[in-house]
């Protein structure tokens, strides 16, 4: 009897807990709804009118839903800004209930302000007006304008309330995909010249024919891309303002063709005191903008080169072959990472030293460069003293063949001229290079000793599998 009432007890307990478990949650949902103003989804916003003391501001989302200014002016607006306002006041939580039924808004400063917020498919809109700043904790008294209590919302929507229009402006001068880029010219008092994209490559076209330090191109590009507005000077330029500011005969001109959107461009930028003026050709506007584009665009030609004489992964290699004087021989790397003579008994090499090799080729760099027209002779690549032919295994096993001659070098200046066959120019490189040939075919070869200490450590488990 004793252990039915217990039961009959428990049960009880557990369904007065559910119960006020159910209750208290409740509650706590009902409270946690008493703290928003407005609990609407940002995403339905579609249109939004903020007035101010001075001004009246106005956004309407086109058919993209693209955020456009429509007043005080009509323009592209900045979507991370008007998102901003409207997440912001579609669910707007409400820091304290300040008077329930206040005989007069005025003593709130209500309304100072007013953000007025229509939704896709929804009548009527939100309005919310905003009174003065407390002074106590810089909060601001508002109110929802089809409610009469007066609550208090949060201090930091002041830097929000604060914007200007030119803060909800789209400042972007011109937005681009740099990898979409395929020509650069640029034009400027000293400096001229004009690259080309082959493939994931960037070549300058003039004043020389050579390879670029693809970085150096692409921070021009980024750079161009990120330009933005510090100020709009003229909405719609006239030939007057043109020459006003100067951009009539700019100390820069770049001109961009982006073939997959179908687009040429050029950008004018005019630099007058401390003051950086820009448009481009598919703009009506006239700008101001940051100084920190000029050192990109100082950058001559000589500055964009690439000096590597080639450009690999050392570990990517799996094939070499060298010829200098009466030795010649070429090498294999097998799965397991080690070198063999390509011959019938495929003996190992020193792996050390062949890769001391190719670490020495993949970081060649030009001391000076010698350009076309020019005459193999002049340079001892006629019948080159040496040769070197690198494969490299690439992504999605693609084969990369290197080809580089050495020609004749120049003691006193302790440089040696090579040639990448690749290009039609010629670089000069410290001479430092020739030592690392082999004298003798042994020279590279597993000597003795390291092959009884291999076989030492192997039976030793120090290197279980090497062999």
């Amino acid at each position: 009897m004793k252990f039915k009432t217990t039961i009959i007890l428990f049960v009880v307990f557990l369904v007065l807990m559910a119960y006020i478990f159910l209750f208290e949650s409740k509650s706590k949902n009902d409270e946690h709804a008493k703290e928003k103003l407005v609990t609407l989804s940002s995403e339905s916003v579609q249109k939004i009118i903020y007035k101010k003391e001075d001004e009246t501001l106005e956004f309407q989302k086109n058919a993209e839903g693209e955020w456009l200014i429509i007043k005080p002016l009509e323009a592209k607006a900045d979507k991370y800004e008007v998102n901003q306002l409207a997440e912001e006041f579609a669910d707007l939580r409400i820091e304290r209930v300040v008077d329930e039924e206040p005989a007069a808004l005025e003593k709130y400063g209500i309304p100072k302000k007013e953000i007025c917020l229509y939704f896709k498919d929804k009548e009527p809109q939100v309005k919310i007006l905003i009174g003065m700043e407390n002074p106590l904790d810089n909060t601001y008294f508002a109110k929802r304008e089809n409610e009469t209590r007066v609550v208090l919302l949060s201090s930091s929507l002041k830097n929000l309330l604060e914007k200007s229009v030119f803060d909800f402006r789209h400042k972007d001068i011109f937005k681009f995909e740099t990898d979409e880029a395929k020509s650069i010219k640029l034009s400027a008092k000293k400096i001229q010249w004009e690259a080309l994209k082959k493939e994931e490559e960037w070549f300058l076209k003039k004043p020389v024919k050579a390879l670029v330090k693809s970085n150096k191109i692409n921070d021009i590009l980024y750079s161009l891309s990120n330009l933005k507005a510090k100020e709009f000077v003229s909405e719609e330029k006239t030939k007057e303002e043109i020459k006003n500011y100067g951009l009539d005969q700019a100390d820069y001109e770049v001109s961009l063709s982006i073939p997959l959107s179908n687009q040429e461009v050029t950008f004018f930028i005019h630099k007058d005191d401390e003051k950086v003026y820009a448009t481009t050709s598919l703009s009506p506007k006239i700008v101001e903008i940051e100084d920190s584009i000029i050192s990109d665009l100082e950058k001559k030609a000589e500055e964009l080169r690439e000096k590597e004489v080639a450009n690999f992964y050392s570990w990517e290699v799996n094939r070499l072959h060298i010829k200098k004087g009466n030795i010649t021989l070429t090498l294999v790397k097998d799965e397991e990472n080690k070198w063999h003579f390509e011959s019938q008994d495929k003996e190992e090499a020193d792996k050390n030293k062949i890769e001391t090799f190719i670490r020495k080729i993949e970081n060649l760099e030009a001391t000076e460069f010698i350009d076309p027209p020019l005459n193999l002779k002049d340079y001892g690549l006629d019948s080159p003293q040496a040769r070197v032919q690198i494969w490299v295994e690439e992504e999605e096993e693609k084969v990369k063949e290197i080809t580089i001659l050495i020609g004749s070098e120049d003691k006193e200046a302790n440089q040696v001229v090579v040639k990448n066959t690749r290009f039609e120019y010629l670089f000069k490189v410290d001479s430092a290079l020739l030592e690392e040939f082999p004298k003798d075919l042994k020279d590279w070869k597993m000597k003795e000793e390291n092959l009884m200490a291999l076989k030492n450590l192997i039976e030793s488990e120090a290197l279980p599998g090497y062999f």
